[in-house]
């Protein structure tokens, strides 16, 4: 099943449970209700099979109040009026129209839901009038219940609303933020890795050319650490250019050891990250060490940016040949976007290919919440020379 179904199927199922409960309060509730009015001598009409229909129709109808919100509030502001000025008791069917205001306020831009919201108080405020032709016995106290079933499901649902909005743009602007750090340090990824490969093939082609005319067998050694160094530079630069964008900074180039200030920076704008390293953490090649802090990087923005109210966690595995990298999160189970090359699932994709890796993503068993799991070969640095040399 789809991430998007999934959702689906989660909202009808909360909405059930809401019009199930308000379906259980009408019926027994306006029992009550009634009880009480009548004690006190205000019940004008005793509850009867019409009665309980109007109550049972306006709690069931919204089920769909997410779906077709002013739909719903209209259907459910019909009946609420219908019932009140029959003279049934005041009771649990104004619930049902509290529900469906502050759905209209939720979902709506606010001068729609607003000219709706004043809709159904007109309607909900006849009662007051009625008999229509004996204003005599107006009953004006009937309008401030009604102002308050309007006012404040209608001031809850738009709070709520500008609330979930500020989320969602604290944490779209925190994962610019993210991607406007990776902008910055890629020139000094770039001048770090040519450097690095440059002066290790430089040092180590001045060493062949010394040993060449005297010991032949120690300048071949030299000169295949030079192809492994240019190799290995060339696949670095290659992993550090796909991700190039328009400008950089001078920083130190980023690995696995940044995960731990990567995850403050996510949890100060509200992704709670746990992090966990199983094993003994080796000192990794440039490229490997690159990668697998951008499969980390790019799997958490993602995060931040798609999944919704989620936490997520980090899994650093060593192995004596292999460094794996896992992410989860408990979001609404959507893909990571797939973009261009540098971004998203193929963007990851690529980069731990080209150092001969593996890379697998998909939603969790539980069908909430998504998966990126990276392996990455670890081969001892080519750069190194283990008598000191480059």
């Amino acid at each position: 099943m789809s991430a998007k179904r999934l959702g689906g199927v989660r909202r009808w199922v909360t909405d059930g449970l809401i019009t199930a409960f308000l379906l259980l309060i009408g019926g027994f509730g306006s029992h009550f209700a009634q009880a009480n009015q009548e004690a006190t001598g205000a019940l004008r009409t005793p509850l009867d099979v019409l009665g309980y229909a109007m109550i049972f129709a306006a709690a069931g109808v919204t089920i769909i109040r997410r779906r077709w919100p002013v739909t719903t509030l209209g259907v459910v502001a019909g009946l609420t009026a219908a019932y009140l000025i029959i003279g049934y008791p005041y009771g649990p069917i104004l619930i049902s129209f509290a529900v469906a205001i502050y759905t209209v306020a939720g979902e709506l831009p606010l001068r729609r839901a607003a000219w709706f919201g004043g809709v159904a108080f007109v309607l909900l405020a006849l009662h007051a009038f009625f008999p229509f032709h004996d204003f005599t016995n107006t009953k004006f106290n009937g309008l401030l219940p009604s102002a308050a079933f309007v006012a404040v499901p209608f001031a809850i649902g738009v709070t709520v609303k500008v609330s979930r909005e500020a989320v969602q743009r604290s944490r779209a602007d925190e994962a610019r933020r993210i991607a406007d750090d990776e902008r910055l340090r890629v020139a000094q990824e770039v001048h770090d890795v040519v450097g690095h490969g440059l002066a290790a093939i430089n040092m180590q082609a001045e060493i062949a050319l010394h040993l060449l005319p005297r010991k032949p067998e120690e300048a071949e050694a030299a000169l295949t650490r030079i192809s492994r160094s240019s190799k290995a530079a060339l696949d670095e630069l290659r992993v550090t250019l796909s991700v190039l964008r328009q400008r950089g900074d001078r920083a130190p180039a980023p690995g696995l050891a940044q995960v731990p200030a990567l995850r403050d920076r996510l949890a100060e704008s509200g992704l709670p990250v746990t992090l966990s390293v199983v094993g003994v953490a080796a000192e990794l090649p440039l490229a490997v060490d690159l990668a697998a802090y951008r499969v980390v990087q790019e799997s958490l923005t993602n995060v931040l940016r798609h999944a919704g109210s989620a936490t997520a966690s980090v899994v650093i595995t060593h192995l004596p040949e292999s460094v794996i990298v896992e992410v989860t999160d408990t979001g609404r189970g959507g893909p990571v976007l797939v973009g261009s090359p540098g971004h998203g699932l193929e963007g990851m994709r690529e980069r731990v290919t080209a150092l001969g890796g593996t890379l697998a993503a998909g939603p969790l068993t539980a069908g909430r919440g998504w998966r990126v799991q990276a392996e990455l070969p670890v081969a001892p640095d080519p750069t190194t020379d283990p008598n000191g040399a480059w």
